[in-house]
């Protein structure tokens, strides 16, 4: 019976090459004197390169397997819910308002910018005045109604017109800081001239807080239910505070309500005392 041929007793077996698929290099010949020989080793060693990049395209190359192509769709499928997520939800605020109020939506955008419009108009009119020199009266009138302006938006005069009054019901206790600054945001942002919370007036430098309970506006703090006036086009103003997601509905989360009413009258006689500058000061 024929036995398998091995290395003789008490030598070790030759070392097998690591991979198959990686041809060793050549070595070069110990003499260059013999031209065959150089050749061969020549075509051997750019056999050996070829081959071994043949082998970095392949790896670098991608396959096409089914585990590649399901994650492909999967990732797909992700990124189309997520599309439609964000479309559907952008579109159910505007869906959940009857068609009046889209078009009172409307109708206040038109007009805010309607109004921002003449007050660039009225602006560039008194500048070419001032520029002009033409006019003293003119400038005198449009000085005073700067300074009124100022006044009114710095706080230190009572002021009167149509606007909003607010009523706001906390009894879970459920407001907060961040709800409370909402509001005045979104009512600036609808064209309030004027803000008072409680006997306090807004200004630039209002501060609010909801502390254990309790509303504080510029140290002051509120009793319930809260008071809010705002001055400005009471249509505007009223129809910013009804937009979803907004002051309104996050109250109405909290266990609160909210009681608008449009006034074609209103006072805001509550003040606000500047401090004394420390840093700032106007450039000459």
């Amino acid at each position: 019976m024929a036995s398998p041929v091995g290395p003789p007793k008490g030598q070790k077996s030759p070392r097998q090459p690591r991979s198959a698929r990686e041809p060793k290099a050549a070595k070069p010949p110990k003499s260059t004197s013999d031209h065959g020989t150089t050749q061969r080793w020549v075509a051997s060693t750019r056999r050996t390169r070829a081959a071994a990049w043949r082998r970095l395209r392949s790896i670098s190359q991608p396959r096409l397997t089914r585990g590649n192509v399901l994650a492909a769709g999967i990732t797909l499928l992700l990124g189309l819910g997520v599309v439609a997520q964000v479309q559907s939800t952008q579109a159910g605020d505007l869906e959940e308002l009857r068609q009046e109020d889209l078009i009172g939506l409307l109708d206040d955008v038109t007009v805010r910018a309607d109004n921002l419009e003449d007050e660039v108009r009225q602006l560039e009119l008194d500048r070419d005045r001032l520029a002009g020199g033409q006019d003293d009266d003119a400038a005198a009138r449009a000085a005073q109604s700067r300074l009124e302006s100022y006044q009114i938006l710095a706080g230190t005069v009572p002021v009167v017109g149509p606007g909003i009054e607010i009523v706001v019901r906390d009894p879970d206790g459920g407001l907060d800081t961040t709800t409370i600054i909402d509001l005045i945001q979104e009512l600036r942002d609808a064209g309030a001239e004027a803000i008072q919370i409680g006997d306090v007036r807004v200004v630039a430098s209002t501060w609010v807080e909801v502390r254990r309970d309790t509303l504080v506006v510029d140290s002051v703090k509120v009793t319930k239910p809260y008071r809010i006036l705002a001055i400005g086009d009471s249509h505007t103003l009223a129809g910013g505070l009804a937009i979803p997601g907004g002051f309104s509905d996050s109250v109405r989360r909290s266990g609160g309500s909210v009681d608008v009413a449009e006034r074609d009258e209103l006072s805001i006689d509550a003040l606000y005392s500047p401090t004394e500058r420390q840093y700032a000061q106007p450039v000459p």
